[in-house]
């Protein structure tokens, strides 16, 4: 009798090891390796023109695929998990969302963990709601992150994702690009993995110049930040180049780093410092650019359990970085107390020079 016990409980592991293994493989083949520079599509592109000496806005917003609002927590950040709480939930956090898009009416918005077709959020196709509900913007998305099934937290698994950055614009643009980032993590950890990238949207102006505005997440819980490192050393050398060319550069999203010339400590939290949150190195600023980040407005709060005030670690890791000829009239955050995403906008108006 404990002979069969043994021989059942052998050929149970095995069959268990042997699905997944053919899951590993699966994932592992049609894991989603875009071209290193990919062409976007801009729907329904605007056609007023953009031009020097007027001034413009931009709203860059990680809207947490409307799921992780401020009862929720996450599980790669210390709580335990991975979709939103309802399909109720997720779509009242996109109707308050969109209607705080449409209100503001900046005339960009860069916003991040944008869901097509997901099983955390519910498969709702957030940017359709977003061309419904903002019928004047052009609207592009590039693509970050397509897995058939992420199988943890093993109790409450994530799912299938397909999700990625979306830029919206009230002014035409010439051409959206995609640019895959440096850097991946190992197997076989990647193929579950985000696949990082920047888009850049190229504004034509009336001087024969170009707008480059760029729409980035970085990496957030690589161990000791050596693929942010990577990233930001494709971001120096991009910048680099455009300035040589000549262009106006803005560069906009979820840093994932704590933008330079904020201080956590200025919000009252019972949380230490999470790991994940790296600082800027002072040598990848390059020559004439200026951080631009409101910083008595966090844009983040920790995850490791529901936002309650004075409980969450938070900090400034959303913001811009513009180049010498682009002129920063303002900056400022929305205090939204992470009611319906786990960070908060930031709004600032640019002239270009």
């Amino acid at each position: 009798m404990v002979k069969k016990t043994l021989w059942g409980l052998a050929l149970f592991s095995s069959l268990v090891l042997l699905c997944f293994g053919a899951f590993l493989l699966y994932v592992t083949l049609t894991d989603y390796e875009p071209e290193p520079i990919l062409p976007l599509t801009v729907n329904n592109n605007a056609s007023q023109k953009l031009t020097t000496g007027i001034p413009f806005t931009v709203t860059t917003f990680n809207i947490g695929y409307a799921g992780l609002d401020k009862d929720q927590d996450f599980f790669m950040d210390g709580g335990t998990r991975s979709r939103a709480a309802s399909k109720e939930q997720t779509t009242k956090n996109l109707n308050k969302i969109l209607a705080f898009l449409k209100k503001e009416a900046s005339s960009f918005y860069l916003l991040q963990e944008v869901d097509v077709d997901s099983s955390r959020s519910y498969h709702i196709n957030q940017p359709a709601a977003m061309r419904q509900h903002l019928p004047d913007y052009g609207l592009v998305f590039a693509q970050n992150y397509l897995v058939p099934w992420v199988p943890i937290p093993i109790f409450d698994p994530m799912g299938s994702v397909n999700g990625g950055l979306v830029t919206l614009s009230k002014y035409q643009l010439k051409q959206s690009t995609r640019f895959s980032l440096y850097g991946k993590e190992d197997w076989p950890q990647q193929p579950f993995d985000l696949d990082r990238c920047i888009m850049e949207n190229r504004i034509p102006l009336q001087n024969g110049k170009e707008l480059i505005l760029v729409n980035l997440h970085l990496s957030a819980f690589d161990k000791g930040g050596k693929v942010r490192k990577q990233q930001l050393a494709f971001l120096k050398e991009f910048m680099q180049r455009h300035v040589q060319a000549g262009n106006y550069l803005i560069l906009g999203g979820d840093w994932n780093h704590l933008i330079p010339g904020t201080d956590p400590k200025r919000f009252k939290a019972k949380e230490s410092w999470p790991e994940w949150i790296q600082t800027i190195p002072p040598d990848f600023l390059p020559k004439g650019f200026t951080w631009v980040a409101d910083g008595s407005v966090p844009t983040s709060r920790t995850l490791a359990l529901p936002f309650k005030q004075g409980i969450n670690f938070q900090s400034n890791i959303d913001g811009f970085l513009v180049s010498s000829n682009v002129e920063v009239k303002r900056v400022y955050g929305h205090s939204l107390q992470f009611e319906y995403s786990d960070h908060n906008p930031v709004t600032a108006e640019f002239v270009l020079k």
